[in-house]
């Protein structure tokens, strides 16, 4: 079976090699004066999703380099505000392979761009095995693309050098209620690998108030099914991020709070330590080193906390653009990046070394209100 599997696979492989596109950008600057990085963010337009491209300087601020077209659209889940996608991970990040996966939730496709700098260039587009596909994980050579709609589902692909083969016998139906409304609040949120690539977690908001766990096997894949977890009526799990011991951090809309929680060999998720935000709308997070940091998208704030030795410590919250949503932090570690739906804004922050915030700038995306998806290099 295992090597019909790979047969299948490798006949994908050069069939997607063979089709490869190239796409220029459609609008393009100069890089900035002292370059250091560079930060992507979709549009999510319901017209033509794209990826803004912004070189980032020494002192955290951006300029916009260009901005390509995924070749897909934009969606928006009945219900929405600020954030028509609802989710965390909608454009992730492939450092070992230097690309960049975004989801067009409109057209039921994922893009992939080879990153060079600040620079793009689109090489693939591929169904996402689903409907309204809303997050990507990303372990090895392995990528997994969560689909919100219709119960939910995970598509697996093989991730040869950056060019994505579908999996077969790698889909697994989530079995969440396809009828719950508003979408916007009962659909799943997030999907991701631990850091060990042990297992694969997927956060399912108000549609079943849990984390589902699946175990993966290196040859095999998935599990058959998930170990689900429940975090309780009304808590609405969000989004999530891993600290540096491998504990979960997991936003709950319900109670606008994050939350830890251990994951074990068998997939069974253990809560334990509660923090409130004392925000609204605590949907989306990231952590960089020994903090981390929660967006309020009804508060247009940022709540930081110290996760190290295990605890939670509120430090504070730092005011952004109304609408905060979806989080990155710079690969050096120095600067933290928010979005906000509302107006299509990215907010430019320096960390410091107690972890707190200092402002350093705003900048518009082109039509990029409602959108969601944001990383830094």
């Amino acid at each position: 079976m295992a090597r019909h599997i790979i047969t299948r696979v490798a006949l994908g492989a050069a069939a997607v090699l063979a089709t490869i596109t190239i796409a220029a950008p459609e609008t393009s600057a100069s890089a900035a004066q002292g370059h250091s990085g560079a930060v992507f963010v979709q549009t999510d337009s319901p017209t033509g999703n794209a990826v803004v491209a912004y070189s980032r300087s020494t002192d955290g601020t951006l300029k916009q380099a260009a901005v390509y077209k995924t070749g897909g659209l934009g969606g928006v889940l009945d219900g929405s505000v600020v954030d028509h996608q609802a989710s965390q991970g909608s454009l992730v990040y492939d450092e070992r392979n230097q690309v960049l996966i975004a989801t067009n939730a409109g057209s039921n496709t994922v893009t992939v761009f080879a990153v060079r700098g600040s620079r793009l260039i689109r090489i693939q587009t591929v169904a996402s095995g689903g409907r309204f596909p809303v997050s990507v994980a990303v372990h090895g050579d392995r990528v997994y693309v969560l689909n919100a709609l219709d119960g939910g589902s995970l598509q697996g692909y093989w991730n040869l050098g950056g060019h994505l083969i579908p999996l077969p016998g790698q889909h697994r139906a989530l079995g969440l209620d396809p009828n719950a409304a508003p979408q916007f609040t009962h659909t799943p949120a997030e999907v991701e690998f631990t850091p060990d690539g042990a297992h694969l977690v997927v956060a399912t908001k108000a549609v079943g108030d849990s984390l589902m766990v699946y175990s993966v096997n290196t040859l095999l894949g998935l599990s058959a099914k998930a170990t689900v977890t429940s975090t309780g009526s009304g808590s609405v799990p969000f989004g999530f991020a891993f600290d540096h011991s491998g504990r979960v951090l997991l936003t709950e809309a319900g109670p606008n709070a994050l939350v830890s929680a251990q994951i074990d060999r068998a997939g069974r998720a253990t809560l334990s330590e509660t923090a409130p935000t004392g925000q609204a709308a605590s949907c989306w997070i990231t952590a960089a080193g020994a903090y981390a940091y929660v967006a309020n998208a009804g508060s247009g704030t940022i709540t930081t906390y110290h996760v190290g030795g295990g605890k939670l410590d509120l430090i504070g919250q730092t005011p952004a653009s109304p609408g905060t949503i979806d989080l990155t932090t710079s690969g050096d570690g120095k600067f933290l990046y928010a979005q906000a739906g509302k107006d299509g804004e990215v907010d430019a922050f320096r960390i410091g070394r107690d972890g707190r915030l200092t402002a350093v700038g705003t900048i518009t995306v082109p039509d990029a209100v409602g959108g969601e998806g944001i990383v830094a290099s």
